[in-house]
């Protein structure tokens, strides 16, 4: 067996791709658009599985957005937390997050141990970020910082 990917349904787009590609630094591998089901798949890659991703030997986050129904609302994807989470490493967690906050991103549970952060993406999903390896010394501002919300 092989993962091959994980599903995430979207209800902004622009916003989400935003998110995951400017500010997480993913990579859009693949898209298509189904007209006679009216939706758009789009496949990311994490920057450091790129070569791999392309050969579909890594995995992906596929993204599904569903297209807007004349005269109907818009579908609420509420279940964020009950798809559990993404993970990725990072090199540096501690400069990652503050690259998130300078872009705007809220850390809801920061990496107070040098090792671990959580945050969400627009649909409310929760990511996991953990530093590749050993745990970084505790530093200030983050050793003191408070968790926020759920993650």
């Amino acid at each position: 067996m092989k993962f091959l990917h994980s599903m995430i349904r979207v209800k902004n787009l622009d916003v989400t791709l935003d998110f995951f590609c400017n500010k997480l630094g993913m990579i859009e591998v693949r898209r298509s658009d189904s007209d006679n089901g009216q939706f758009t798949l789009i496949f990311l890659s994490a920057s450091g599985d790129i070569d791999t991703a392309k050969s579909n030997s890594a995995p992906l986050i596929e993204l599904t957005y569903n297209w807007p129904k004349e005269n109907a609302e818009v579908e609420d994807y509420s279940n964020g937390r009950n798809f559990g989470h993404l993970a990725f490493s990072v090199d540096n967690i501690y400069e990652y997050c503050e690259n998130l906050i300078d872009n705007g991103v809220e850390i809801l549970r920061p990496p107070k141990d040098g090792y671990m952060a959580f945050i969400k993406s627009p649909d409310g999903i929760s990511i996991e970020l953990l530093q590749k390896g050993e745990r970084l010394p505790e530093t200030e501002p983050w050793a003191s910082m408070q968790n926020k919300g759920s993650w």
